[in-house]
């Protein structure tokens, strides 16, 4: 019950992030080239996704023996989980820009508008626009959907998640339109990170051979370790960091 729950958390928060990057292309998109084509965008590159998951997922979990599954899908998400972390890290530590969905949604929008318009029907840059946003921020999550469903064996709870987060953050950034920024994306890699690592970690373990005590339950405590060294990481970059000196004024 304890993996299970994580997991709908992880692959939740984990497309909650993404669907916030991609709703911001898709607004810009439809407000500067038409909603029409936009939303057609948007609609395809979720299909193209689905059908993804549908084709391998089944396969994988009928073809692959589930030792070798966990061992490399384990690998995997350690290393996307590490790549999460390092860029929150870096951002809560100062070290490196939040990630800044109006000033995103601002330049989208100036770009898109320099872009002629045609006289009427579809507009083929607002759909191809729309649908490489969609499709790129959710590769990332198709990958992370089929490594924790096929690893766990829950994969229609992983999807289940996705999904919800997808229609939540639909919902609400149709609700709060420009306001993207409100959302605490840097809190919520942080989190996704740990959990993809500690995730990663544990099958990893279990794809070895290792037996972890409590089971389960070794998630929650892998969770724990890593959030320590995660803050100790943030205390030690940020008294490491330098300022560099200010620039004499012009005489």
């Amino acid at each position: 019950m304890t993996s299970t729950l994580l997991l709908v958390l992880a692959t939740f928060a984990a497309c909650a992030v993404e669907a916030v990057e991609a709703l911001t292309i898709v607004l810009a998109a439809g407000v500067t080239r038409g909603w029409r084509s936009t939303i057609e965008g948007a609609a395809a590159a979720l299909l193209v996704l689905a059908a993804l998951v549908a084709a391998f997922g089944p396969a994988l979990i009928r073809y692959v023996p589930i030792s070798v599954l966990r061992l490399v899908v384990g690998g995997l998400l350690l290393s996307l989980g590490l790549q999460w972390l390092r860029k929150a890290l870096l951002r809560a530590s100062g070290l490196k820009a939040k990630h800044d969905e109006d000033a995103i949604y601002r330049r989208e929008v100036a770009r898109l508008s320099g872009l002629p318009r045609p006289a009427g029907g579809r507009d083929a840059t607002g759909f191809v626009i729309s649908f490489k946003g969609v499709f790129l921020e959710g590769m990332e999550v198709v990958l992370i959907v089929l490594s924790l469903g096929l690893s766990s064996g829950r994969l229609g709870y992983a999807v289940a998640g996705a999904a919800a987060a997808v229609v939540v953050v639909t919902a609400v950034g149709l609700l709060v339109a420009r306001q993207l920024a409100e959302v605490p994306e840097n809190a919520m890699k942080l989190g996704v990170g740990l959990m993809l690592v500690s995730f990663g970690t544990f099958w990893s373990g279990e794809g070895a051979g290792i037996r972890w005590p409590l089971a389960d339950g070794a998630i929650l405590g892998l969770i724990a370790a890593y959030a320590v060294v995660a803050f100790i990481a943030v205390r030690f970059l940020q008294r490491g960091r330098v300022v560099a000196p200010p620039r004499p004024e012009p005489a």
